[in-house]
């Protein structure tokens, strides 16, 4: 049997990283800040007549109320995940523990009865890790989908109320917008009316 101390080690950081795995996604967009170097950081009013607009997506995910209350679901989801796991991984270690204390006065077959059985254990720990891994992962995509569809629906009602033949996005460090006069942004408008949509839904 491997040195059961060692196999607790590699669980308990595998359990670890399986339950970060939402905080960590969820957390990369909050993270981005926009700068005056950014088209929309000057607040300037839209061109009524333009006909391609963009969306600061940085300021809308840090804005939007809904994506909000979805970084929050997933963070508690993890959390939940990575506690269960931490739990069943304390567990295996007093099991593992307890062996070490006794395994002087076993005999060779319950030595190897033992080990066997800790073997499973370990097994059965690392598919239940790697489950919640993809589970937690499966997840947060879902959600990541469904905030993507519901901004995408919107901007379609949105720009043909509008006029505009072309909405595009615009990230700092990610974005095919190298430049876009001010009078181009319309995340403003466009956060404050997805926030007022999203509070409707909530009641």
């Amino acid at each position: 049997m491997k040195n059961p101390a060692s196999i607790f080690t590699k669980i308990t950081l595998s359990l670890l990283v399986a339950g970060t795995i939402a905080a960590c996604n969820q957390n990369k967009p909050a993270d981005k800040t926009t700068t005056t170097s950014s088209p929309a950081a000057a607040p300037v009013a839209v061109d009524e007549s333009a006909k391609i607009v963009f969306v600061n997506s940085d300021s809308l995910l840090n804005k939007y109320d809904y994506f909000k209350d979805m970084s929050a679901r997933l963070e508690t989801k993890g959390k939940a995940a990575q506690s269960d796991l931490q739990s069943k991984g304390q567990a295996f270690q007093r099991e593992v523990a307890e062996y070490q204390k006794s395994a002087g006065t076993m005999t060779a077959e319950q030595r190897q009865a033992t080990e066997q059985r800790l073997q499973r254990k370990q097994q059965e720990l690392q598919a239940y890790q790697q489950n919640a891994g993809a589970q937690v992962q499966n997840e947060t995509a879902s959600e990541q989908s469904k905030l993507y569809e519901k901004v995408a629906e919107f901007l379609k009602v949105y720009a043909k109320d509008k006029g505009y033949k072309m909405v595009m996005t615009y990230q700092k460090g990610n974005s095919g917008i190298l430049y876009g006069d001010p009078s181009l942004d319309i995340t403003s408008d466009v956060v404050k009316k997805l926030n007022e949509a999203y509070a409707k839904d909530k009641k």
